[in-house]
């Protein structure tokens, strides 16, 4: 057996009637879409359910699978505690997905369960299904930190482990769209949110997952979706099959979108692999990247690849412009992978002798030292996208006006302690959020006083 279908859905506590109390009414169209799916799920009678909620145990760098046999919740923190729930885990697939992960060394597990109760994005699907159908076991993911691919990853594991069980298992990817669809909404009004909404449906509804992959992290941290990432787990889930789908329905009248769609797998389709397909794309493409680079980039690309592979720094090399040896300078190393920063230490001072030294010295920190992530690992090299910056000395200045975001990094100082950013990042669109993320770099309070310092970066390629 395998995967005979899978969901997308919301998670509104309001569409509970205990919770909603009369609220639930002004969601009805979702509520009746739901209700279909209960019906539809009972009609597969399948021996197990996933279900991928954003509200489950997260965690930046890992995917928590729920451990155990048995789990129970209620929405008592959403006043109805008379709406309960008691679970059977699917024990056995659970171990075999975790078997697999640890076979593959990727990072999910069960460990690290910080809390054993059921959360609202697991019991709000429950809800419906158990109105249709009650014999069935459960399996709980959470998402995690990780890139897109990763999750998409973590959906074809889910897969593997079904088959090879073979287990007859509906997977269900609880998630809301934007947050922010209304001014009168709980979460305001972005510009963003709507185009998520309209993005996402029409992805979904035409099952065209390839593009799941396109939707940009700074796009959708505005558009304050949360679950993403739970339908890419269901995408990479339903990877290699053609597929027959139905649009139930997409509401945003209480200023959350939710939309809900029905996936029926119907035989193979070698077309459909789209990490595969996404990946080669991207080899392409940095490929050609890598081709272009100039000689800044492509000393920090070979520093990089020689320390993660054979744990040795290399020499400063004899063929580099002149200016790498006679000038010194800070500078940053940057490195993406998949669009997320993946690493990124520099000096705004020279601290050795040459730029070429000092670029060594920073990519080697950055793929490997950067407190904020793991370090970088041999499988992940050929998809790094790195830049070079280099500073110019910094200035003083007396006022944010004398700053320009695109222009200048900046540095603040108050006392021994001082932060840094460079210019023209994404996601970082004025002077005041320039300055308040370098004061909580440096820890230092909005209350604080500051000195400024500016500087203007050559970025490499």
């Amino acid at each position: 057996m395998s995967i005979v279908a899978a969901f997308m859905v919301p998670h509104p506590p309001l569409i509970v009637p205990n919770v909603g109390k009369g609220g639930e009414a002004e969601i009805e169209e979702t509520t009746r879409s739901y209700d279909e799916v209960g019906r539809q799920i009972a009609k597969l009678k399948p021996d197990t359910i996933v279900i991928s909620s954003p509200h489950s145990v997260m965690y930046a760098d890992y995917f928590h699978i729920s451990p155990g046999r048995h789990a129970s919740g209620s929405f008592s923190r959403f006043n109805a505690p008379e709406v309960k729930f008691d679970e059977d885990y699917d024990d056995e697939l659970v171990k075999r997905i975790e078997k697999l992960c640890e076979e593959k060394d990727f990072p999910a597990g069960t460990l690290g369960e910080r809390d054993k109760e059921l959360d609202h994005g697991t019991m709000v699907p429950l809800y419906f299904i158990r109105k249709y159908l009650n014999d069935f076991k459960l399996v709980r993911l959470g998402l995690s930190g990780l890139d897109l691919t990763r999750h998409y990853e973590l959906g074809q594991i889910i897969n593997e482990a079904v088959e090879e069980l073979k287990r007859r298992v509906v997977y269900v990817a609880s998630g809301d769209l934007s947050h922010k669809l209304k001014d009168y909404g709980p979460y305001g009004f972005a510009k963003e949110g709507p185009v998520y909404d309209e993005r996402i449906m029409d992805v979904c509804s035409r099952g065209e997952f390839l593009k799941l992959f396109d939707f940009d992290e700074n796009f959708c941290e505005k558009a304050a979706e949360c679950g993403h990432r739970s339908f890419v787990i269901m995408a990479g889930a339903l990877d290699g099959k053609a597929l027959s789908i139905n649009k139930l329905s997409h509401q945003d009248v209480t200023g959350v979108g939710y939309g809900i769609c029905t996936f029926y797998p119907e035989g193979e389709d070698d077309k459909r692999h789209f990490l595969k397909i996404y990946r080669e794309k991207k080899m392409s493409e940095l490929t050609d990247k890598q081709s272009k680079s100039d000689a800044y980039v492509k000393l920090a690309r070979e520093t990089v690849n020689e320390y993660i592979v054979n744990h040795r720094t290399i020499g400063v090399p004899n063929d580099l412009p002149e200016e790498m040896y006679k000038n010194s300078a800070g500078a940053f190393v940057s490195i993406h992978e998949n669009g997320r920063l993946r690493g990124c230490i520099g000096t705004f001072l020279p601290t050795t002798d040459c730029i070429a030294e000092e670029i060594i010295q920073n990519a080697i920190s950055a793929s490997v030292r950067d407190p904020r992530f793991d370090p970088i690992k041999p499988y992940e090299l050929p998809f790094l996208e790195i830049n070079v910056d280099i500073l110019s000395k910094p200035e003083d200045i007396d006022s944010p006006d004398m700053l320009d975001v695109k222009k200048y990094g900046v540095i603040v100082k108050s006392g021994s302690r001082r932060g840094l950013l460079l210019p023209d990042l994404d996601g970082v669109d004025t002077v005041e959020e320039q300055i308040e993320i370098a004061r909580n770099k440096a820890g230092i309070s909005a209350s604080e006083p500051i000195t400024l310092q500016r500087f203007e970066v050559v970025r490499h390629y």
